[in-house]
């Protein structure tokens, strides 16, 4: 069904009119109890505002001072038939439509409110709904596909199939406690991939029928930043965070950058990965971690020795303080931390360098260059400069450094510690992250991310090659780059993806 978008109040748009009642699940996919780590034994629910619904194209504000606006992208059924005390065999007759939505929630607000998410998605545009019906007669309950895409990459997608609760059950199980009226709105649970989105991010959301063809439409949202929080702590209780609200907001503790809860969760750099990892254009990785609300992971004013090399291995830290005299005397001679890093480092791995961008002096010449290459190191990079730039060019081994320069070691730095957390060109580098270079430069991605990352970004790179196949066949960039609804549709047509 098409809907009138001239209704009075355009904020239900998307639907036949004001719903009375909005009642969202819990915990309804298998895919996202898997990832919350609980497999619930019946759906539970919370009541939304209704006018918290918003229309297709809108904003929604996150507020001044908090941090974790969460996407869920969700099937929405619309009531047709009054539904009391109904039969899970009967239920779906008692549901008219099916449209797209949106279940957005602030998670600064959710502490306190012990499952009923009165305030942390009550918000006013926190529940966009539509952009258009689906005749609820003619799909398969069992077989609806929902998908997500933020800033154009798909973040979401599942299909009915993979519900804990058939939809019918859910529609029964709520008749059981009170009337389901015309115009009701259920929100049916969202799958794995809700994430946190930031001002300036467009989530779009799309429910269809792959069997039919019948589709919502892409029911589309642009956060933005709002005013100053203002909450009145004399009223009720403040915007809080902490780490179980971060990793349960972004869908993992490494995707909110936090670190393992225990070292049973290493994650090792497989071939496989190392391959991924190895096509992947560091400036796509780059725009994936970034989606990923990780800004901070390029190492900054390094060029590489070897443009045309491909840099791909895990860090192997080492730090040198500023030059004072008698710490040099203690530390920079002799079997120091420098060459006893050169001498450990391992098969694949990069020696990382915390040099302060100090590039008045080498930290590290040929006769190292050597050693590193012959342990099997994947690279050196370091903010400071090298030394006998000819010779370890020449050595073959990736380098990144600030440039040349003659000088020893010991005019700038002391050699001190290794195997720590350092600072190198600006970011923070431990021991194990993941290092890629390339001519574009080089950046950090955290062990647990690398595989996600790696995949999202060689997916952008089909997708930015066939937007350059248009571009190149004449066609304008607006509309293109990125793309709007028309021309999705038609990549997806053509690619499947």
């Amino acid at each position: 069904m098409t809907i009138d978008h001239t209704s009075a109040d355009p904020r239900f748009a998307g639907l036949p009119g004001r719903p009375g009642k909005i009642v969202a699940v819990h915990l309804s996919y298998a895919s996202r109890a898997a990832q919350r780590g609980r497999t619930p034994e019946a759906p539970s629910y919370f009541f939304k505002a209704s006018s918290s619904v918003a229309a297709s194209g809108g904003t929604v504000e996150r507020p001044a001072g908090t941090e974790l606006l969460a996407f869920e992208g969700e099937i929405a059924l619309v009531i047709g038939a009054p539904a009391r005390r109904v039969g899970e065999d009967t239920a779906w007759d008692h549901v008219a439509w099916v449209t797209a939505s949106d279940d957005l929630g602030l998670y600064d607000l959710r502490a306190n409110d012990k499952g009923s998410n009165v305030r942390s998605k009550g918000g006013d545009g926190f529940t966009p709904i539509g952009p258009d019906l689906i005749d609820a007669r003619t799909v398969d309950p069992g077989a609806l596909r929902v998908r997500t895409w933020v800033n154009g990459t798909l973040a979401q997608d599942d299909t009915t199939a993979g519900l804990l609760f058939p939809l019918a059950r859910i529609v029964a199980d709520l008749s059981q406690h009170f009337t389901l009226e015309t115009g009701d709105v259920i929100l049916t649970g969202t799958p794995a991939g809700s994430s946190v989105v930031v001002p300036g991010d467009v989530v779009e959301v799309e429910v269809d029928s792959p069997a039919t063809g019948a589709t919502s439409g892409r029911l589309v949202t642009t956060v933005v930043e709002g005013p100053d929080a203002g909450f009145d702590a004399a009223l009720g209780s403040l915007p809080a965070v902490d780490d179980t609200q971060r990793e349960e907001a972004w869908g993992s503790r490494a995707a909110a950058g936090l670190a393992p809860e225990s070292e049973s969760e290493p994650v090792t750099l497989t071939p496989a990965l190392r391959a991924k990892l190895a096509e992947a254009p560091v400036a796509g990785l780059s725009q994936q971690l970034r989606r990923r609300g990780l800004d901070n992971v390029s190492i900054d004013g390094v060029r590489p020795l070897h443009p045309d090399a491909k840099l791909v291995g895990t860090a192997r830290t080492l730090r040198f303080v500023p030059n004072r005299e008698d710490l040099f005397a203690s530390h920079g001679g002799g079997y120091n931390a420098q060459k006893r890093t050169f001498d450990a480092v391992s098969e694949g791995e990069v020696i990382v360098i915390e040099a302060r961008g100090e590039a008045g002096s080498g930290t590290l010449g040929d006769v190292l260059a050597i050693r590193a290459h012959a342990r099997g190191a994947a690279g050196i990079v370091t903010d400071g400069g090298v030394r006998d730039l000819d010779a370890v060019a020449a050595v073959g081994i990736p380098v990144y450094t600030t440039g040349a320069h003659p000088a020893v070691l010991g005019r700038r730095h002391v050699p001190w510690d290794h195997d720590l957390t350092i600072a190198c060109g600006g970011a923070t580098v431990q021991p194990g992250d993941i290092i890629v270079g390339d001519a574009d430069g080089v950046i950090v991605i955290p062990p647990a991310l690398a595989d996600e990352v790696a995949d999202a970004a060689l997916a952008q790179e089909v997708e930015d090659a066939w937007v350059a196949a248009r571009v190149a066949e004449g066609h304008p960039i607006e509309g293109l780059f990125p793309m709007d609804a028309a021309w999705r549709a038609r990549y997806i047509e053509e690619t499947g993806r």
